[in-house]
């Protein structure tokens, strides 16, 4: 019996959109764990809103960090899982200060833009290789990312 993964994309390209998508991963579970951070700590006149808002948002990370590494492992590549891994692959930096909320806000919008960022430059890799199933997963993470932003930001002007 063969263990060979045979999906109709060779593993060259299989091996780039992991290491894309390992990047996406790295990425949103560092934006998870900041948002969970900040839902902990925001105070302020705005503090049932941002605290519920943050929850909604850091549950719904919490199924995307799932979602991608399950479509890292179904390319035949082992998905990133510890804090040092993620510390070298991710754009979006950690919180180790507690801002204002507004601040708060501010990196916020700023992160879901690059998680948005991270995965647009994985698309054209799927693309070239008819990987229908993650440019699917990255046509929706950035929609998710791109009006999440968009509704933080709303909240600073």
């Amino acid at each position: 019996m063969s263990t060979e993964i045979d999906i109709g994309i060779g593993k060259k390209d299989r091996k780039a959109i992991a290491e894309g998508l390992s990047r996406l991963l790295a990425d949103t579970y560092t934006l998870y764990l900041k948002t969970h951070y900040f839902h902990w700590n925001v105070t302020g006149p705005m503090f049932n809103t941002l605290h519920l808002m943050f929850e909604t948002q850091y549950t719904a990370l919490a199924l995307a960090v799932d979602e991608i590494a399950e479509r890292i492992r179904a390319l035949g590549f082992p998905a990133p899982g510890s804090y040092s891994q993620f510390a070298k692959l991710s754009t979006v930096k950690e919180a180790t200060e507690v801002p204002s909320a507004e601040e708060m806000i501010a990196q916020l919008v700023k992160d879901q833009e690059a998680v948005t960022r991270t995965a647009r430059e994985v698309f054209p890799l799927a693309e070239k290789a008819s990987d229908e199933p993650t440019a699917d997963l990255l046509t929706q993470r950035m929609q998710i990312h791109e009006k999440t932003a968009w509704m933080l930001r709303s909240l600073l002007q």
